[in-house]
């Protein structure tokens, strides 16, 4: 492994373990066993490394979680049922992620100073809502790429909101069969 993947995989342990604002320049170096002019010469900055290393962790753990989970769903069940084993096998990856959600939450507290940052999350974000759209049965992406990207978009929301809340309080956080009863009775269904 040369100094530029061993920088970037440094940056990414050290990321997942202090975070953004904790991580120096001196931390990398010793995570990835290369010096402090490697920094410099291969991604200009510690920030734009950082960055790399960001959307590098980010990247992997969506693909880690990916379409793959909506396998484990049964397709003949009933609506809500599909949407509850999605989602309980989302959430049982939550407890994993810990260290990747708290890195998220951190990187969107800087999207106001870092414009490169901000532009990189968005395309990252786009092609996460579609990963996620996909988890669940639903509408064919290339059939229908409007109702693939309003159920994305309502999947990521979900998950965001509910994967802080296991942050908070994880002994009041929804469950898969919480957030399936509400959107029963958000929809009107009883019983």
């Amino acid at each position: 492994m040369g100094h530029r993947e061993a920088l970037l995989e440094g940056a990414k342990r050290c990321l997942l373990e202090k975070g953004y604002a904790r991580t120096t320049a001196r931390d990398i170096v010793a995570a990835s066993g290369t010096n402090l002019a490697s920094i410099g010469y291969h991604y200009g900055s510690k920030e734009a490394l950082l960055n790399q290393a960001f959307l590098a962790v980010t990247e992997e753990r969506g693909e880690a979680a990916g379409p793959a989970g909506a396998r484990e769903v049964e397709p003949s069940a009933d609506p809500y049922e599909r949407f509850r084993q999605a989602w309980g096998q989302l959430i049982a990856t939550a407890g994993d992620d810990r260290a990747v959600w708290k890195l998220q939450l951190e990187a969107v507290t800087r999207l106001d100073e870092d414009e490169e940052l901000r532009e990189a999350l968005k395309e990252q974000q786009r092609e996460g809502r579609l990963g996620m759209a996909r988890m669940f049965p639903g509408p064919d992406p290339e059939a229908d790429p409007e109702k693939t990207r309003v159920a994305g978009l309502l999947c990521q929301a979900l998950a965001a909101g509910v994967m802080i809340q296991r942050m908070v309080d994880p002994d009041s956080a929804p469950s898969a069969e919480d957030l399936a009863e509400g959107l029963k009775v958000l929809m009107g269904e009883t019983g």
